[in-house]
């Protein structure tokens, strides 16, 4: 076998053996670090080995991780970033500035610690931790940008004692796992709080506020309200990239940032990413090689990052988004509704543990809907999500493939048209798959 056949082989050995959320769901979630710190333990504690950020929340994390990996990524600092899930290879978890892990050596990892994997038998998410911090440790990073996986007290990247860490918000999302109330919630993103590390909040949200004070003053630890500082007053979308402009509440300073992150909500991203470069500059860390002007102008290429609003074509215009929770779509459809079009195709699909009808309440009635279903246990039939959004007044009808779905929005959309692909991370994979082949 080659190189990519073997690869494809390591990777299909890890999603059959290795219980899997993304995949199964709740029956792969293990409610504490046993695993993660004993691999590692045996992998000499890499994650004693590098410097790092760590960042948790329900919308946002992911983009605050890029955005963060890019302004170190510019300052010279040989910058880590770990994320999850991927979208269209494995590999996106694990980068160094901005390249991912080789094949290579996902392959050698799996084959060298074939015992250790068999006698602990982790989880593949616990087992992707032990990994990246591995190849950190070994590549001798300066920064390590760490998102949680899911909730972080009991997330397996809570072995880590960074920087900083930051929360970037709070909403409902695996309530099953994490809580029903959005203060059981907060009660397990708080929990990446660490002695004496300072904490940046993204959103100052009230019901929430004095959980995470609280916290801090367990811990010992400084805390920051991002809003607090920095307000966001106005955005511009021209020529690929949005423009935002920023004021500085403690200076009145206004500030025109640029970024080609898309979408409205990546404000308040940003704003959680400008308090925390602060708090890394008043620890010692020399963030002086880029203007704030430009310093995200080029996230997505500086650090391949996809799914965020993500503009895949024009005429129509195909837009990719993640979104998947109450809030997400929320902003989503926001975004949505200032873009001038004549007709919105939407292809969406979800998870069974997603709280399906309180999504779907959010979704426009005036769009023409392809209903789909991911290949993976996990997914939500389609019949049954056609079902539910029918029975609310959504029109539309239930596609066999992911591709099927987007190749007939296509071939209905005329050039001012929009089509919309969100829902689970895995609908996203097939589309840019399609995507990939079909349009050049």
């Amino acid at each position: 076998m080659d190189l990519a056949q073997t690869y494809q082989a390591t990777l299909q050995q890890l999603y059959m053996k290795l219980p899997m959320f993304t995949r199964i769901g709740a029956a792969a979630y293990k409610p504490n670090l046993d695993n993660t710190l004993l691999l590692c333990e045996k992998l000499k504690n890499p994650q004693s080995k590098f410097k790092s950020i760590h960042i948790a929340g329900t919308n946002g994390k992911g983009s605050c991780s890029a955005l963060l990996a890019a302004a170190f990524q510019q300052s010279g600092y040989k910058t880590a970033l770990y994320t999850s899930p991927h979208i269209v290879d494995f590999r996106e978890r694990i980068k160094i500035n901005g390249v991912d892990i080789s094949k290579q050596y996902v392959v050698d990892f799996v084959k060298n610690h074939e015992k250790l994997i068999e006698d602990i038998q982790p989880s593949f998410f616990e087992l992707t931790v032990a990994m990246a911090f591995t190849y950190f440790a070994e590549q001798s990073v300066d920064i390590a940008i760490i998102e949680t996986g899911l909730g972080g007290l009991l997330d397996s990247t809570n072995i880590i004692t960074p920087e900083v860490s930051v929360i970037t918000n709070i909403s409902n999302d695996h309530a099953y796992l994490l809580g029903e109330t959005l203060q059981e919630i907060a009660l397990q993103k708080a929990g990446i709080i660490k002695n004496k590390v300072p904490v940046v909040i993204g959103e100052t949200q009230e019901a929430l506020q004095k959980i995470f004070i609280t916290t801090a003053i367990m811990h010992e630890s400084t805390v920051f309200f991002a809003d607090n500082t920095y307000s966001a007053v106005y955005s511009e979308m021209k020529a690929g990239k949005q423009w935002l402009k920023i004021i500085d509440k403690s200076t009145m300073q206004l500030m025109n940032i640029c970024t080609d992150l898309m979408g409205t909500y990546q404000s308040k991203n940003i704003i959680t990413v400008l308090k925390t470069l602060d708090v890394m500059k008043n620890k010692g860390w020399d963030l002086s090689g880029w203007s704030i002007e430009n310093v995200f102008a080029n996230t997505k290429t500086l650090i391949g990052f996809k799914g965020r609003f993500d503009i895949v074509h024009q005429q129509p215009t195909i837009i990719f988004d993640v979104s998947h929770n109450e809030a997400g779509i929320n902003a989503l459809f926001e975004q949505i509704a200032t873009l001038t079009y004549q007709t919105l195709y939407i292809i969406t699909g979800f998870v069974k543990d997603k709280e399906i009808q309180e999504i779907l309440q959010r979704f426009p009635k005036q769009a023409n809907y392809y209903f789909v279903e991911a290949a993976i246990p996990r997914a939500l039939p389609k019949e049954i999500l056609y079902e539910m959004a029918t029975a609310i007044g959504l029109k539309g009808e239930q596609a066999p493939t992911i591709q099927e779905g987007l190749q007939s929005a296509m071939s209905r959309a005329s050039a001012n048209d929009v089509i919309l692909v969100t829902g689970s991370f895995f609908i996203l994979e097939e589309a840019y798959h399609f995507i990939e082949n079909n349009i050049h």
